[in-house]
């Protein structure tokens, strides 16, 4: 089943990632040449956990085919920054990854001041023989080396009804829970580019489309590209001509791809600081700013 008929037919009872695990168990296994038996009796001490570097763009490649494989997104995020494995130490097999990204929008849950410690667990997925608890393994060395090594100190983190996701990971991480009013209520489909799959209406403003909405009304990629900042254009210096016959290109992207309905994600994040006075710190600013989000309780019914 490929993303796009996955979004569109995906009727399971159980969350799709543990589906996507019975359905490749048996490859899996013949894959990493181990047995049923063998599989059951690894622990977390079994694997070694690894930052891969973006330089690296071999381990990259492998990250990005086992997302393809085994995450129910079954693409890479927009804006990629850390990857980290797990691998059986005895023959190096990837056992699982997760790709932390920056986020489409800033949440500002700890306050403006803190908008930039905001980091986003965009992917993540395990094999199907790996323990139980090595995706809360992982995404929990992920977080300590990140907050080791960078300057990032809270993690958001998404769960879609339509996989049938509860979040259940982010449960078991003592994640704190968000509420469901999270992402778009509508996603896009270019027939003309299937391999991007279903996508959100961010996409018609990414840094490269605008490039091509520049190119189509006779603008050349360097004169535009002075109009840019980072990750948007600046619009305060464009000419207002320019501007329109942009926002019209958009507009025609737009409705050239299909489009369809989807439900609010359930939202999580966890907060740690390098010491317990800096996560005390953190945490008072979410309190401060986010009083109504502190103590909701966990979802507990799937697909809803």
């Amino acid at each position: 089943m490929n993303a796009h008929d996955r979004f569109k037919d995906y009727k399971g009872n159980k969350c799709w990632q543990a589906h996507v695990a019975d359905v490749n168990r048996e490859r899996d296994l013949m894959m990493a040449n181990l047995t049923e038996s063998g599989a059951a009796m690894l622990r977390v001490d079994d694997f070694e956990f690894e930052y891969v570097s973006k330089d690296n763009k071999e381990l990259c490649k492998e990250v990005k085919e086992f997302i393809e494989r085994h995450e129910w997104l079954a693409k890479l995020p927009n804006r990629p920054t850390h990857r980290f494995t797990a691998r059986l130490k005895k023959n190096g097999i990837l056992a699982g990854t997760i790709i932390m990204a920056t986020p489409n929008a800033f949440s500002n849950l700890l306050g403006k001041e803190n908008k930039d410690k905001e980091k986003l667990i965009s992917r993540g997925a395990c094999i199907s023989w790996a323990p139980k608890n090595l995706g809360s393994w992982l995404i929990m060395s992920s977080i300590r080396w990140m907050v080791e090594n960078t300057d990032f100190r809270y993690f958001t983190a998404y769960s879609d009804p339509e996989a049938k996701e509860l979040g259940t990971i982010y449960q078991a991480c003592n994640f704190i829970y968000l509420g469901q009013t999270s992402g778009t209520d509508k996603q896009y489909f270019d027939t003309k580019n299937p391999q991007k799959g279903w996508f959100s209406s961010r996409e018609f403003r990414k840094k490269s489309n605008y490039y091509k909405y520049a190119e189509k009304i006779g603008i050349s990629k360097e004169r535009w590209k002075s109009w840019m900042k980072k990750y948007s254009p600046d619009w305060e210096v464009i000419p207002s001509d320019v501007k329109s016959a942009i926002k019209k290109q958009e507009e025609i992207y737009r409705k050239s791809c299909k489009s369809r309905k989807v439900p609010a994600k359930h939202k999580y994040v966890y907060i740690l600081g390098r010491s317990k006075k800096e996560t005390k710190r953190l945490r008072v600013a979410f309190e401060k700013n986010s009083p109504r989000k502190v103590s909701l309780s966990y979802p507990t019914e799937r697909g809803k």
